[in-house]
């Protein structure tokens, strides 16, 4: 485990470079090297393949074990994290329990992380019976991370090959409020491990951090994202979607029923541009139908 992190200097920063599921260190420790200057300290550990399979807590607490020691080590030293996929989800788990670290982060980086729950992980685990690290992939840590990111310079780098995902994980669900934002069309989930377009921005984030689209979420997705079970999706099949609240702002909440019967839920801009996409699993259309009705009796509309 501790065999990928180098001492190569006495000065620096650290760079935290975190693998995520089905995966190792290899494509991160790479892209960490492209990274790094001859001052850093590359600190890219191998959770273990297999164990990526299983449940996300041991992952992250071997993940802290490796970071309390590193920091102990270079008490003086700034933070610079960058996880793909699940590699993104344990450090906004560790640093949501360490606010003690905030300030020496320099900053974070999530490439193509799912934040907004994996849709993948929920179909495989729609009532959170706890299917291995579906369970924990499918749950939304929107509301984690959105302080960090209020408070240490975050970039989400997505990619795109379908308009909507990276074959992987769906765009929507890279996103939260308070960040900035980079999408790279054509790049897949496994390719944006390490890609010299990914490097690219990353090293121009370290240099601004200003760089990147600024995400703002509108309150009505946000209120759809906070529902427990609603899952970020992909938007290919918003076209069939029909209008089923129109918003005073001219913006509109529209329904689709996929074959197998899970509700889609959009919401489109007044100029009728998908915004975002989201479903909800059979047993929980309750919630939704429960914020549906608030969002109509805040709009002046009788509920359907």
């Amino acid at each position: 485990m501790y065999s990928s992190f180098m001492d190569l200097a006495s000065s620096g920063f650290i760079l935290f470079a975190q693998h995520g599921w089905a995966d190792d260190n290899r494509a991160m420790l790479a892209l960490a090297q492209a990274l790094a200057t001859p001052q850093a300290h590359i600190v890219a550990p191998s959770l273990g393949y297999l164990q990526t399979w299983l449940r996300i807590m041991p992952l992250i607490e071997a993940a802290e074990q490796i970071a309390r020691q590193t920091l102990a080590q270079h008490p003086d030293l700034p933070l610079r994290i960058v996880g793909h996929s699940m590699g993104g989800l344990i450090w906004l788990e560790l640093l949501h329990r360490h606010p003690e670290w905030w300030s020496r982060v320099h900053s974070l980086v999530l490439v193509a992380s799912p934040v907004g729950g994996s849709d993948l992980s929920r179909l495989i685990d729609p009532i959170g019976f706890g299917v291995g690290i579906a369970a924990d992939l499918g749950k939304t840590r929107c509301a984690i991370a959105e302080p960090i990111a209020a408070q240490i310079p975050t970039l989400i780098i997505a990619g795109d090959i379908d308009g909507g995902s990276d074959g992987t994980v769906p765009v929507a669900c890279t996103q939260f409020a308070n960040a900035q934002f980079l999408c790279l069309p054509g790049l897949s989930h496994a390719v944006m491990r390490n890609h010299p377009a990914v490097a690219s921005a990353i090293q121009e984030f370290w240099t601004d951090t200003n760089r990147g689209e600024p995400l703002v979420i509108i309150p009505v997705i946000n209120r759809l994202r906070a529902i427990e079970w609603v899952t970020d999706g992909h938007p290919r099949d918003f076209a069939k979607a029909k209008t089923l609240i129109a918003l005073k702002d001219g913006s509109t909440l529209r329904t689709w029923r996929n074959s197998l019967g899970i509700l889609h839920i959009y919401v489109a801009a007044p100029d009728g541009q998908c915004l975002y996409s989201g479903f909800i699993g059979w047993f929980h259309e309750k919630e939704l139908q429960q914020t549906l009705d608030v969002i109509r009796a805040e709009e002046g509309i009788a509920s359907a």
